[in-house]
């Protein structure tokens, strides 16, 4: 089968497009894939700049949509059946085998393109919101990278809860994504958006910052918590990891609290179901609906990974493997 496999940590150019074996099934479910999501950490990997680094030889690839081939019994899932999935790794290919519990149906009337960015993002925004933050209905919430596959994702979660959803983004064609994602407000990063956001609240400040950009928006971030408000650190994009002056959490009673969506599937995987469970109803409400930016063809991967590195990228961006 095909796969594109990374063969040395230069960034995109150190992916190759080679044949290797189809995996075997076991006791995971067999998807052959139709589309695969793009995302960060896929960049980060690429450059040896995630937490996780696999050895040489690998092939990225977190997310993916298909149709089944095969699958163990009990999974909730069989053949035939269109498929998302998590994969943490070998998504970027023809074939993969998941794990059951990291496999979901696509809902109705999504593309699979839609479907192939939806678990990691999804459920991680929906673990940071309720599970780490203990979103409350009628909260405001400030969402940064408002316009990215993550930001959309959480968005959208965060206005299906019954939230107040605020964006905070780095340009006027980004801002109009993060409104159109359900945001109801939406603020540039560039200037004072500090007082900009403490004026929409009439100085009260908000309940819950979602932060993946880290560096000099989280320093910002704190200066508009509300009282017994929570930071919640979910990435980095930015770059840099930022330090806390923990007075000013005192001050306030903040809560600077961490989101690893990952690790804690990983110890408590049955945690799985019940997001997909309550995000499958968000969508069933017209909530949860996935923003996809650009597709490109499989063999076109570097290309759209420079798509994130560039920051030009909007909502989530796919690779198409197969016709489905």
């Amino acid at each position: 089968m095909r796969a594109l496999q990374l063969e040395r940590l230069d960034g995109p150019e150190g992916l190759k497009l080679v044949d290797v074996p189809e995996p075997e099934a076991g006791d995971q479910v067999l998807i052959d894939v139709v589309a695969a999501g793009v995302s960060f950490p896929d960049l980060l990997l690429t450059q040896g700049k995630y937490q996780m680094k696999p050895p040489l030889p690998f092939v990225p690839g977190v997310d993916v949509a298909g149709v089944v081939r095969s699958a163990p019994a009990g999974a909730g899932v069989k053949a035939g059946d269109k498929v998302m999935a998590f994969t943490m790794l070998g998504g970027w290919a023809d074939v993969v085998a998941v794990a059951p519990g990291m496999t979901f149906r696509i809902p109705e009337g999504w593309s699979f393109e839609a479907a192939a960015g939806t678990v990691m993002n999804y459920h991680t925004a929906y673990f940071a919101l309720h599970r780490r933050g203990r979103l409350r209905t009628g909260e405001t919430v400030m969402i940064h990278g408002g316009a990215g596959g993550l930001g959309t994702a959480a968005i959208q979660v965060a206005r299906g809860s019954g939230a107040r959803v605020f964006a905070v983004v780095s340009t006027e064609e980004k801002a109009e994504v993060a409104r159109s994602a359900g945001a109801d407000r939406a603020f540039l990063s560039s200037g004072d958006w500090v007082s900009r956001v403490m004026d929409a609240t009439k100085g009260k400040g908000v309940g819950m910052v979602f932060d993946s950009v880290g560096g000099d928006m989280f320093d910002q971030s704190i200066k508009c918590v509300a009282p017994e408000g929570r930071l919640l650190v979910v990435g980095f994009a930015s770059g840099r990891i930022p330090e806390v002056k923990v007075n000013r959490l005192l001050l306030n009673n903040i809560d600077v609290v961490g989101v690893a969506w990952g690790a804690f599937v990983m110890q408590k995987p049955q945690y799985a179901a019940e997001a997909g469970k309550a995000l499958a109803g968000l969508a069933d409400k017209g909530f949860v609906e996935p923003v996809v930016s650009k597709v490109f063809p499989l063999e076109q991967a570097a290309d759209a990974l420079r798509e994130l590195e560039s920051r030009q990228a909007t909502g989530k961006v796919v690779l198409r493997l197969r016709e489905g």
